[in-house]
This record gives structure tokens, C-alpha cells and sequence, in this order.
């Protein structure tokens, strides 16, 4: 099992490490933020942002229950030529559930990049220099969670995502390695990090569609 998370130690799970926006390309205004909570109590999060007025966040502050995750969906609101090549970050707080005091933070970097993204050259280089940053205390502006049609048909996942997302989930249910339980097979809290994590990346083109 993982410990009750401590102060100034506790590390905070987050995916991907960096989000990059493109000019040239709508679908990528809109990104998606998964937060894991791999402990055994539930705590607080808290979305703060170096330009809080360049973006929108469904949920900048809420609790994730224990050994749950959450999917905070951030769209970029001032895309335009002037906002190109500049790095932004996101931080993403962790706080005891009970007492609001911060247990852990992570640094996100959000670039909004020209033209459209390579697809044959994978992901950008995450590594944006060492700025330094100052992130505003107030929360970042939520967006609106009632969704407009699109007016286009959707395409469901293929079948290989949901074999992969059922059992990632299966493994999820199954009881922690220590635990009595009348299932004979237990997973260690490592596995179902990993679990949580390849469920997280499977269904992050499903929130982004």
C-alpha cells in the first residue's frame, strides 16, 4: 500500500509532462490534464497557472478519491500569432484533504507552437530552459461543462483501445497486495500506477475528439 502522503515529500503524478498547443490546428486547443491520487486517503487539487487569462480549465480545483485519477480539461482561449513560442506553466497542487495544506506540486509546461504539429517527430522537446515563473494564486477561469455539438459524427474507439481499457480497469479492481481477500490474485500499488497510467493514455483521444 502507499503511505498517507507526507508534507514537502509527497510526489504528484501527472500526464503528460508537457502540453503543447498548435496555431494551425483546432483539435489541439483543447488538452487534456490527468491527475493520479496513488495513495490511500483522498486529497485536494488546486490548478494554478503562470497566465491564468490565456486559459480554461472544466475544474481547476476539486478532491480525488484514493487510488483514483482525474481528467482536467485546459483549452487554450487567446490562440493567436503574438502568443506563439511562449511557454506558460501549469502547476498542479496536491493538499491534505482535511487541512488544505500543500503535500506535493508539479510543474506542467504549456506551449502554443506555430503551424500544425509533426507527427514523425513525436513529441516536442519538454525542456523549455530554466525561466523562472510566477504562478497567480487566483484560480485559473473554469469552462462551462455543458458540451456543444460539433454538428460531425463521432467514431467510437477501436477495439484494441477497449480491451486495453478493460483490463487496465480489471486491474484496478483487484485487491492490494496484502490485503485479505477472497481473490486469490492482489496487485502491488507500482502495478496499479502503471495500470492507472496506460488507462489514462488509451482514453486521452476519446476526451480530445
Amino acid at each position: 500500500m502507499q503511505p498517507v502522503p507526507s508534507a514537502a515529500i509527497s510526489p504528484v503524478f501527472v500526464f503528460p509532462n508537457a502540453v503543447n498547443f498548435f496555431l494551425g490546428d483546432q483539435k489541439t486547443h483543447k488538452q487534456v490534464l490527468t491527475i493520479y491520487n496513488v495513495y490511500d486517503t483522498p486529497v485536494r487539487f488546486r490548478v494554478l497557472s503562470t497566465a491564468p487569462d490565456k486559459y480554461n480549465v472544466v475544474e481547476s480545483e476539486g478532491f480525488i478519491k484514493a487510488h483514483c485519477s482525474l481528467d482536467i480539461v485546459v483549452r487554450h482561449k487567446d490562440v493567436r500569432p503574438a502568443n506563439c513560442n511562449v511557454t506558460d506553466k501549469f502547476r498542479v497542487e496536491l493538499l491534505e484533504y482535511s487541512t488544505k495544506k500543500v503535500l506535493g506540486k508539479r510543474d506542467v509546461p504549456a506551449t502554443l507552437n506555430s503551424g500544425i504539429p509533426d507527427r514523425d517527430n513525436g513529441n516536442l522537446d519538454e525542456s523549455r530552459g530554466s525561466e523562472k515563473y510566477s504562478f497567480e494564486s487566483r484560480p485559473l477561469s473554469r469552462e462551462s461543462t455543458s458540451r456543444e455539438s460539433s454538428g460531425r459524427t463521432r467514431s467510437g474507439p477501436n477495439s484494441f483501445i477497449i480491451l486495453v481499457g478493460l483490463t487496465c480497469i480489471a486491474g484496478l479492481l483487484m485487491p492490494n497486495e496484502g490485503e485479505c481477500s477472497a481473490i486469490p490474485l492482489q496487485l502491488s500499488c507500482h502495478i496499479k500506477l502503471v495500470l492507472a497510467f496506460v488507462l489514462g493514455a488509451v482514453t486521452r483521444p476519446i476526451f480530445l475528439d
